[in-house]
């Protein structure tokens, strides 16, 4: 079973924009909205020098993910508890 937050809950991030997936072709900066229940993951991978290129909690019909920059992926599997603790 999968339980992530509701559909349309999100968190101001700050999150590296890879130079590929920027309209500049420079790496940068950018606050984003984050889905909330993986928020806290994709802050704190950020904050540890971790580079991605995108993230999806999976809105309740797939178990979330994280494209990390070196192409690997971090499939996150809930606990059974959601932003909202259900």
């Amino acid at each position: 079973m999968v339980t992530v937050c509701k559909w349309g809950t999100h968190e101001l991030v700050r999150v590296r924009i890879p130079a590929d997936l920027s309209c500049s072709g420079r790496a940068k900066w950018k606050r984003m909205r984050i889905d909330a229940c993986i928020a806290p993951i994709v802050r704190a991978l950020q904050e540890s020098g971790v580079n991605m290129r995108g993230s999806c909690c999976g809105h309740g019909k797939k178990w979330g993910e994280i494209e990390l920059e070196d192409g690997r992926w971090l499939i996150i599997v809930s606990g059974g508890r959601g932003c909202d603790g259900a």
